[in-house]
């Protein structure tokens, strides 16, 4: 099963990764993967850390020529913000809405919190991010393709598009929010700017939508191994990530099942579904139809207009401390979605497919293509 760890802290030397189980012979040109990680340090409202990062991933392992070697992928970011433990003075006021708290119980750390800080921050989804971008230079191979954009910012919602996956990536390249819809930008701007000022944070939505996804990846075996699961776990793993929906999912709730379930049809010589409220996942398995996945993020719990909070030491109440941090991560959690269901679906895929070379994959996939539109001939 491909699989990743990573380790760093946020203002430590490193960020460090491993991906284990990549097959062989993928090209993997650092430049692509460096294009992923400054999307994620970019869009409106992020923190002036943004501009001291300039993130670069060295690959140091599982790599010959440009091509994976099947070993595996060894990768380390280096922090710019590298901050000696010996410097940093012992913080032992939480801040509601983080980790500081709960962290400091579970390992110990109430005369000071700093280590759970380090971890707990979200500096650590840069590696999750170069992850995924080594799982969607796979996906480029199979011709799948995985994009995630912004639906929506505290109040202010980004209208659907029926945009092809390359006219809106085109649109959310250019945009500053990372969203479909250019005519939202000047009031997604005034809010961010609003909020800044009132010393607040934002939330909201992201939409991240695969398409050519093979029907048949995940399974109705165990709970587990269904992809929809699969995606919610890699999902709600993304700091600030509070609820995770498939295709219609909330709003499905609401209607009856004869407005819900989507028909099945046949069109020239495929099966297909007359919509998709299902999101392209049925029973825990892609159906074929476009994956549609939406997650909602709470704002960051760090304020400039500090909250009630107590001193760890003192046993006493105060004010939460503010630390350097962004007014809305949205835009760049839309990048690090975008990885994490790359990772997903491309384990799937080598799951069902094999792992060992990508040849090898690409020929079970189009043999299964093949079987499937023997079963699609018209009637």
């Amino acid at each position: 099963m491909l699989t990743y760890h990573t380790a760093g802290d946020s203002h430590g030397e490193a960020l460090l990764g491993i991906l284990e189980n990549y097959p062989a012979q993928v090209p993997l040109p650092a430049g692509k993967i460096n294009q992923m990680l400054v999307r994620r340090q970019g869009g409106y409202g992020r923190s002036e850390r943004q501009q001291i990062e300039r993130d670069e991933v060295r690959i140091i392992a599982g790599v010959w020529r440009g091509k994976s070697t099947g070993a595996p992928i060894g990768l380390m970011i280096k922090n710019r913000a590298d901050t000696s433990q010996e410097t940093v003075p012992p913080r032992v006021v939480p801040r509601p809405g983080h980790a500081d708290l709960a962290g400091a119980w579970k390992h110990g750390w109430e005369q000071d919190i700093n280590p759970v800080i380090e971890r707990a921050s979200a500096r650590e989804t840069a590696m999750r991010t170069a992850i995924g971008a080594i799982c969607a230079l796979l996906l480029h191979e199979l011709e799948i393709d995985v994009l995630g954009h912004v639906r929506r910012i505290g109040t202010i919602a980004v209208p659907s598009s029926e945009l092809s996956l390359t006219e809106l990536r085109a649109r959310v390249t250019r945009s500053p929010f990372f969203c479909g819809d250019p005519q939202a930008e000047p009031a997604l701007q005034e809010l961010v700017d609003t909020t800044r000022q009132a010393g607040d944070s934002l939330g909201g939505e992201v939409e991240i939508i695969a398409e050519n996804v093979p029907p048949g990846l995940g399974s109705l075996g165990q709970p587990e191994s269904r992809l929809d699961a699969q995606l919610a776990l890699a999902l709600m793993g993304i700091p600030s990530v509070k609820a995770v929906e498939i295709g219609a999912g909330i709003q499905a709730s609401y209607q009856s099942g004869s407005a819900v379930h989507d028909e099945i049809s046949i069109a020239g010589s495929q099966i297909t579904h007359k919509t998709n409220h299902a999101g392209g996942v049925e029973g825990g398995m892609s159906n074929g139809e476009r994956l549609i996945v939406h997650i909602f993020l709470k704002p960051i719990p760090t304020l400039i207009q500090p909250l009630a909070s107590v001193n760890l030491q003192k046993g006493s109440v105060t004010k939460s401390p503010y630390i350097r941090s962004d007014v809305v991560v949205v835009p760049a959690a839309s990048v690090v979605a975008e990885a994490m269901v790359a990772f997903v679906l491309a384990r799937a895929i080598l799951e069902k497919f094999g792992h060992d070379h990508l040849n090898d994959i690409q020929q079970a996939l189009r043999d299964y293509q093949q079987r499937l539109r023997f079963f699609a001939k018209p009637i």
